[in-house]
Order: C-alpha cells, then structure tokens, then sequence
C-alpha cells in the first residue's frame, strides 16, 4: 500500500516539477525592456494615431501568428508577450478607439476613465508591477493615492458614520481597532484569513493564487486528479475557502454590524453582495490594496498607449471599428482565423492561432458555429459560469479645482445602511422606477484628484465616476434601439438615477453643488454591452460567486478551449478586474509559449531589483 502511496507522489511530483519549473519555451521576461521614460503625450491627435487606427483590409499583416478579438488589457496584455518573442499579432476592437475598459473618452472638455479606479500591489520590483513595467518598456508611470485610499460612509444623513480604510499590513488593521475597541481579536482573525491565501505555511508567497494559475495550465488529466482526489484543495487555501461567502465568515467573527460592513465593503469592486461572494475572491482584493492604492498617470489610456507600439514594432498591428462577427474553422474543427463586418462585407482574415478577450459567453454563444458551441465540452464550462453584475456608471464633469470641490486622491463607498445584503437584494428585486430612487451602494472616485497631470491639461475641471449596480432586464427593452436615440422613456430612466445619485453625492461633498455641475450623462448595463461588448452588461465579466472558485471550475475553464487553436484570455480565465485580466493574459501566455510566465516574471523583478539596487550605490 505504502509503495503505491510513494510512486502516485512521486509521479505527482515530476509532473509538477516539470510544469511549474520547466519552461522551455521562449521568454517575453527574458530581458529587461525598460527605456528611458519619454515626456508624456498630452495631445490628442497624437494619442489617437496610435489608439484610434481604424480596420481596412489593405491594413493586415501578412504572415500573423495570432488573432486577439479584443484590445482590453486581457487582449492587449497577451498580444504584447507574443511581441516580445516575435510573433506577429493582429488585436481586433469593435469599438472607436482601443483599450477595453481601459480607454477613455471626452464630452465637452471634460475626460473621462471607464474602468480604471485604482490598482493595487503597485510596489517597485514586485513581479505585478514588473510585468507592468515590461508590457509598457518602462513608459507608464503611477501616482500613489491618498492614505487612507478609501472611506466607507455608512448610513443616512443625520446618521452617517465614515470610516477610512488605510494601505499597510499593520496599519489597516490597527486603524481599525481605533473605531472598533474591544474587537481586536476579530479584526486580528480577519487579518490572518484574509492573508492565509497569500503566505500559507512555509511555501512561497503567493503560492495559492498562482495554484490557481497552475491548475490552469497542467494537462487535463493531471488536474482532474487534483480535483476529484481532493489534492488541490489540500494544497491550497484559496480552493478550501472559496465555497464560504463573505457572509458567514464575517459573520462568524463579530457580532458589531458597522465592522462586519466594513469587513465586507470591497465587494463592489467584484460585483457580487457579500452573501453570495467567495471568501477566497474578496481576500484577493483585501490583500490586493494592502500595500497601497495607484492611478496611472496621464489617464487610464497611457495603458494602451503605451502598450500598441510593442505589438507594431513584431509587425503586429491594433486596429479598432472591427467587429469580429464569427471565429473560422476548418473541418478538423480548428481555429483558423475570424470573419471581420466592414460595411455590408465580410472580410475573412486568418491565423493559425485565435485569442479570444471577449469573454467567455460572447465567444462561445456568439462567435462559434451552432455546431461547434452545442459541444458537451463547451457546454460543462458555459454551465459553470454565469454572467457577472451589471454596473451604472455616471460621469459628472464639475467646474472648479479639486481644492474649491473637497475632492482628495481616494475614493468612497457609500452605503445607506450596514445591512449590505438585504439592501442590495431588495434594490436589484425592485421596480426600476422606485430602485433608481434609492441607490444602496455607490462608488465614488475622482480621476482628476488622483493624476498629477490633470490641472495642467485641464485647468480649472474636475470629473467624478460614480459606479453602482444595476439589472440588466431594467434597459433590456431598448438594447436594438441605435445607442444615441433610445428615446423619451429611456432617458427618464437615466435621469431618475442621475438626479438620485447626484443627492447622495452632494450630501457627502458638500461642496460639489447643482451650479458646478456642467456635465452629467450615464452608462446603463445596455451602454455597456455597446461600448465594451459586455453580453450582459457586466463590468467584471463572469459571476464572482462561490461556485466560479471551486478547484473544479477553475481546472475545467482554463485557456485552451475544447477548440484547437482557440484560446482564451482576460477576466474570464482568472479574475476580474485590471489585475485579474491581467493575469489571465500571463496565463494564457503561458499556455501559448509552453513556459511559467508568472515565475519568469518573478525572476525578473528580483533581477532589476539587484541590478537597481546597485545603480543607486
């Protein structure tokens, strides 16, 4: 018994081994790419030829090794590792401009980020801010935000009560034991849980997300064995607490509702209410912010901007107004390439690979052949996943300075009560009349007081982007209406939100008044679905529920799809989010290259750390 015992671990073991540490493929990391940082481009002519190059067929490279269906950061994010080997990528965006939740837009003078808020674990020489700076050559800077980074205001007016939310692995939780006397030992318990995932025992840090990553990209079989033997579970925290919500953790923790709300409150940044979310998704983004919060400088398109030249520079190119209609196949049921609509043509443009960020259900309910999408395989992963949370967003363009405004380098959440649960559950059941008039939640940030740049190339303006959540159904009636006349009913709607949110807003910031307000406009879940190609609606892509973290789940979605040369990339395959999309681009990388990138990342952020280390002496 005991032989059979040691020949299944050491089997196990080789197999590992081979996976985690054998990389033979070529490495994007290889060498450092950091270039001598350029003076930023602030006009938008400039910006736009390289963000805004439209689709014409005498643009394509010839010989492609790869198709990217999508230029957010997911999509973008594995065309540029491909660049760094030498393959010639061609990244397809159906909208005007690239960057995905990434890209940003202007009315009447006043820019606005879609998606970028503020990202985490930001420090010099950490491997995620290493394959940042790799993906960029150096070029894209970031501003720390303010500490504390957030403030969550709990409570009507009359009764509010602000807690601010502090980066630093001590600092969070001593601030907290400030508010809260006699709960240190709950708060030093959440600590523990929520960092367990991170540094478990004595193995490497950060080894149970990136377990995650690996049981992605082991052969199938070897991950089923994982799974079904109960083994992934074992090896990773994150696996074992990810069937508990947020909910029974924190409850079990405390009975003081204000500190179980704050111990829940960053569900917002994932999309599902605390009853309903993982315990192992929320520890990621507690633990994410925990060494601090930034914002790109110059705006959330520097991302983009920065990162299309390396595609172009491998004879790649990123060309947008593309919507890719359908995925080509040959009759071995292989990837062959994608169906482009330019007018009332088709143009059919081929690779032998094709890299989907389109998310999960858009390329397998929209983009394969009836046939190939009524496959059992396609069909287990489409049943495992759900779509995500659809968002609100409200853009509000404000006449004065971050100064004559209150407004700070942070963000805030606010919450009309503590019972965050109930609060959500009964808004999103509600009539949408009655609901838009009492948003229970509201996420509050200023892009203009985050970036240094903004005075200068907008003086005297500030912006605010106000997120919260939203059914999809509430718009669903107007989504086949053109998408700048959807008609009388349909901005009534809009405007109930608009006004609603705009109270809650000037309640907090009192100085922010109806006056200042020069422009206020809202994207529904159905704007979404216009702009970013969100089925749904959905900011975070697929549901962030218990279920999408099971070890199961995540050996089964993984980037190679059941589809030979069809990969996928993005929020989707990981997580959500900047990071999480991410991520899910190293990943799929890693599964294209046949190498671990997430380790080769973590070599090169220790190589430049020694090597800056001793230019500073």
């Amino acid at each position: 018994m005991w032989i059979i015992v040691v020949i299944i671990c050491a089997a196990l073991a080789a197999f590992l081994y081979k996976y985690v540490f054998r990389t033979p493929g070529p490495n994007p990391f290889d060498i450092d790419t950091r270039a001598p940082l350029k003076p930023l481009v602030t006009q938008k002519k400039e910006k736009n030829k390289v963000l805004k190059q439209g689709f014409l067929a005498s643009k394509i490279p010839e010989k492609l090794d790869a198709i990217v269906i999508g230029s957010g950061i997911g999509g973008l994010g594995v065309a540029v590792l491909l660049a760094k080997v030498g393959k010639r990528v061609l990244v397809l965006e159906q909208h005007d401009r690239a960057g995905g939740c990434c890209h940003t837009f202007t009315e009447k003078g006043f820019e606005f980020d879609v998606g970028i808020h503020y990202i985490g674990d930001l420090l010099e020489h950490k491997p995620f801010r290493c394959m940042l700076d790799q993906l960029t050559n150096g070029q894209l800077q970031w501003e720390p935000l303010d500490n504390p980074f957030d403030q969550v205001v709990l409570g009507p007016p009359g009764n509010r009560r602000t807690y601010p939310i502090y980066s630093g692995r001590d600092r969070f939780p001593d601030e907290l034991k400030k508010f809260f006397p006699g709960e240190e030992a709950a708060i030093d318990e959440y600590m523990r849980l929520v960092k367990v995932w991170y540094a478990y025992k004595a193995l490497p840090p950060g080894h149970n997300i990136w377990f995650l990553g690996l049981l992605k990209l082991i052969p199938v079989p070897l991950a089923k064995f994982l799974v079904y033997t109960g083994l992934a579970n074992r090896l990773s925290f994150f696996f074992r607490m990810a069937s508990r919500s947020v909910t029974e953790v924190v409850n079990e923790l405390t009975k003081n509702n204000d500190l179980r709300a704050i111990f829940s409150y960053i569900f917002g940044t994932y999309g599902n209410m605390p009853k309903d979310a993982s315990f192992s998704m929320h520890s990621l983004m507690v633990c994410h912010y925990l060494t601090g919060a930034w914002y790109p400088i110059g705006g959330a398109s520097e991302i983009a901007y920065h990162m299309i030249p390396i595609v172009e520079k491998a004879g790649g190119a990123v060309l947008v107004r593309a919507p890719v209609n359908r995925i080509l196949f040959n009759d071995n049921k292989e990837a062959i390439g994608v169906s482009v609509i330019k007018g009332q043509e088709e143009i059919h443009v081929h690779a032998p690979m094709v890299i989907s960020n389109a998310g999960i259900f858009n390329t397998y309910q929209q983009l394969l052949p009836k046939e190939l999408q009524a496959m059992p395989a396609i069909q287990k992963q489409l049943g495992m996943m759900k779509n995500g949370a659809g968002g609100l967003s409200i853009f509000l363009g404000l006449t004065g300075t971050k100064e004559d405004l209150g407004l700070k380098a942070d963000n805030y959440w606010i919450f009309t009560e503590h019972n965050m649960d109930e609060l959500v559950e009964t808004y999103l059941k509600g009539n949408r009349e009655e609901s838009a008039k009492s948003v229970p939640v509201l996420f509050v940030a200023s892009p203009s007081a985050k970036d240094p740049t903004w005075e200068e190339r907008s003086p005297g303006k500030c912006t605010l982007s106000l997120v919260t959540f939203a059914n999809y159904e509430w718009f669903g009636e107007w989504k086949d209406d053109k998408v700048t006349n959807r008609g009388t009913d349909y901005k009534e709607l809009k405007q109930i939100f608009c006004d609603s949110i705009l109270e809650v807003v000037m309640s907090v910031f009192p100085k922010i008044t109806r006056d200042k307000v020069e422009f206020i406009e809202a994207g529904t879940p159905i704007t979404n679905t216009h702009y970013i190609g969100a089925s749904k609606g959905e900011i975070y892509g697929a549901d962030h529920g218990t279920a999408r973290f099971s070890a199961e789940c995540n050996a089964t979605v993984r980037p190679q799809t059941p589809l030979k040369n069809l990969y996928l990339t993005g929020q989707d395959v990981f997580v959500c989010g900047f990071a999480g999309a991410l991520a899910g681009a190293l990943t799929c990388g890693s599964a294209i290259l046949n190498r671990n990138l997430h380790l080769d990342a973590i070599a090169l952020a220790k190589k430049t750390k020694r090597v800056d280390t001793k230019k500073l002496k």
